[in-house]
């Protein structure tokens, strides 16, 4: 009988790092900063979740920014460019990355309680590469999360939407079937990735990039507003394919329940 056994979880937004602020704090420096191309931060969160030389190759290509760019550098961006970025990206985030690893509220127990009540194995993909993640693990690790297994894009052809991260995922952890893993992120690459390999697929509004707040300003932040700003980012991951979508990671159990019903019929 098929049933749920492994959980592939995101990393920041979804699991550390309330906001997934690491990486927009660093784009920002390096575009607004550094390279004097303007950029919004809806913009720089916008292709959250993929590898990150491609997320550089993704603003670059939005077409206000490549204006920007155009209207500073009488040329048109190239590859130079992307490679230079991005080794300074590098430099910030890295300086910066372990003051990001702090778990977000109840993903701890609620995972803790999957793997011992259900005997669920929780995989992990990431849009950081292996160095980053060596810092990411480790102090995760540090206030008391850690998974069963970790597949960065490093280890694979290409990093999300691409679906060979989960599939490494799968076949580490000997998952046997797409209908047995879920995969659980915050932001529309983490989706589209989880379409693509055809898994479940679930998003996570809360701490999410999506949301884009801190805990202090989403425990601030009046409630009819908020509210509004959960169902845009509920119908965001929708539209992007998710199967499901969480107001919070505490309401993932009830829908393995859900999906293993479903599935004793299949």
């Amino acid at each position: 009988m098929k049933e749920i056994k492994c959980i592939i979880m995101d990393w920041a937004g979804t699991a550390v790092d309330y906001g997934c602020f690491a990486p927009l704090k660093a784009f920002m420096k390096v575009f607004s900063e550094e390279k004097g191309v303007e950029i919004t931060l809806k913009q720089a969160r916008e292709p959250m979740g993929m590898l990150k030389i491609d997320h550089i190759r993704a603003i670059l290509s939005m077409p206000e920014v490549s204006e920007k760019f155009q209207a500073k550098y009488n040329r048109c961006w190239n590859e130079d460019d992307v490679n230079e970025m991005y080794q300074s990206f590098e430099k910030h985030l890295f300086a910066s990355l372990e003051e990001y690893t702090t778990p977000i509220p109840h993903v701890i127990d609620t995972l803790n309680m999957l793997r011992n009540d259900y005997g669920i194995k929780i995989g992990s993909t990431t849009g950081y590469t292996g160095a980053m993640m060596d810092i990411v693990r480790t102090g995760a690790a540090s206030k008391g999360y850690t998974v069963d297994n970790l597949v960065t894009p490093d280890d694979v052809p290409a990093g999300r939407p691409s679906p060979y991260m989960i599939f490494k995922n799968m076949i580490d952890l000997n998952i046997p079937s797409v209908l047995e893993a879920v995969k659980v992120g915050d932001t529309l690459s983490d989706i589209r990735e989880g379409v693509n390999a055809g898994v479940w697929t679930v998003g996570v509004i809360t701490g999410s990039n999506e949301m884009g707040l801190t805990e202090e300003e989403y425990s601030q932040c009046p409630k009819e507003e908020l509210e509004k700003m959960k169902e845009t980012v509920r119908q965001r991951m929708i539209a992007a394919g998710a199967h499901h979508v969480l107001d919070n990671i505490t309401e993932l159990p009830a829908y393995i329940n859900k999906l293993n019903s479903e599935l004793k019929n299949k």
